[in-house]
């Protein structure tokens, strides 16, 4: 085990008086009316009963130093409210400030907590990353789930900065394309990836075009790992696009609309789907090279297919689209066809040139792959239907 259980232990319950704090922190900023702050206020009973338990763990950890400073003033503040407890106009104005200054410090309290608990959750983590074979699977992944959970609340300047000096980015990287980590590893890696992203892209896109993130999240084989790919797509655009192109993935990612696990296939034709959007030329060539439209037809023609246009919800938008997505919710795969058409049509990719080319090309080929006159016929007026003239 990467730690002993002792180590352990003292950390948990720190953790949790600490937690504690922090909640009892936010609940005064929640409430900074003057009677929150009376002494009946359950927030600042519970504030003042963990500043007395608190002092030893405090006083053991150097980090901890600026917290017990706040929590010294928030514990004078308070006592100089309860002296201000007369009805006149000093008094009444003595009360406001206190109380302010009180809601101004318990915000302090609840940063300073959450910037302990970010630095403890990524070098634990690092830890864990840097020798994942001496930690359990499910202890790793937890701890990767809790941090890919913090990342998701929103941008934090302290908590970039943290994850930039700590590198951890090379080491989530280096263990998505390492196929001697567990499976379950490496996409909750790629999740947190994915998650960072979101959380500023101007600072990691450089990183994932750089590295070889889409190499090992394509390696991976799985519904996850292709729900991180679409992800990364949406977020990056053509150029993460361009780098799938140029590395020779899109080959790989077309094979997986083969594949027997209908959750990968499903996920897939979501990938394939955004790669339409914004891919440009030499992207939709290297799909289409692949035979994506016959494999588009046969998917349309299985029991998880069937053609939108038949039940009178394609591009019906009476109901503001909601037939569509609940007859999608049961058939993925209906009117796949077309809905890789309207991508290319409205996508960013292509010119209008090269989107009136492919669509021409698209109809040829569907004429080529259906079993049927009727069959062709659906799928291309659902194409002209679906796109633009």
């Amino acid at each position: 085990m990467m730690e002993d259980t002792p180590s352990k232990e003292e950390n948990t319950r720190v953790l949790k008086v600490l937690e504690a704090l922090k909640q009892a922190s936010h609940d005064l900023q929640t409430h900074p009316s003057p009677n929150s702050a009376e002494s009946n206020s359950p927030s600042i009973k519970a504030l003042l009963e963990l500043e007395t338990e608190s002092d030893t763990i405090l006083s053991n950890d150097p980090l901890l130093s600026t917290l017990s400073e706040h929590l010294a003033s928030l514990k004078s503040l308070f006592d100089t409210l309860q002296k201000s407890c007369g009805h006149g106009l000093g008094s009444f104005l003595a009360r406001r400030v206190s109380t302010q200054s009180i809601s101004r410090v318990a915000g302090s309290i609840e940063l300073e907590i959450q910037a302990w608990i970010d630095r403890e959750c990524i070098d634990s983590l690092m830890k864990g990353l840097k020798e994942p074979l001496q930690i359990e699977e499910d202890e790793l992944v937890s701890l990767l789930s809790q941090f890919e959970d913090r990342v998701l609340q929103g941008f934090n300047r302290e908590l970039q900065d943290l994850v930039l000096k700590s590198k951890i980015f090379r080491l989530l990287e280096r263990i998505s394309c390492d196929p001697s980590c567990s499976r379950k590893v490496r996409e909750q890696c790629a999740f947190v990836v994915s998650a960072l992203m979101r959380f500023n892209k101007d600072v990691f896109v450089g990183q994932v075009l750089m590295g070889r993130m889409i190499h090992g999240v394509v390696s991976m084989v799985s519904w996850k790992s292709m729900k991180v790919l679409c992800s990364l797509i949406k977020s990056i655009k053509s150029p993460l696009v361009d780098e799938i192109e140029s590395n020779g993935e899109i080959p790989k990612i077309i094979c997986f609309l083969d594949y027997k696990d209908l959750h990968l296939r499903v996920v897939t034709l979501d990938c394939v789907l955004e790669i339409g959007y914004f891919g440009r030329r030499e992207a939709i060539e290297a799909m289409l090279k692949e035979g994506l439209i016959k494999k588009l037809v046969e998917l349309q023609r299985s029991e998880l297919g069937g053609d939108l246009i038949d039940i009178g919800v394609f591009g019906d938008e009476k109901d503001g689209g909601n037939g569509e997505t609940r007859f999608l919710e049961n058939h993925p795969f209906a009117s796949c066809v077309a809905r890789f058409a309207v991508q290319l049509e409205v996508g960013e990719g292509l010119r209008q040139r090269e989107k009136r080319a492919f669509k021409q090309e698209i109809l040829k080929t569907v004429r080529n792959a259906c079993v049927s006159n009727a069959e062709a016929a659906t799928i291309e007026a659902e194409v002209l239907w679906g796109s633009s003239p």
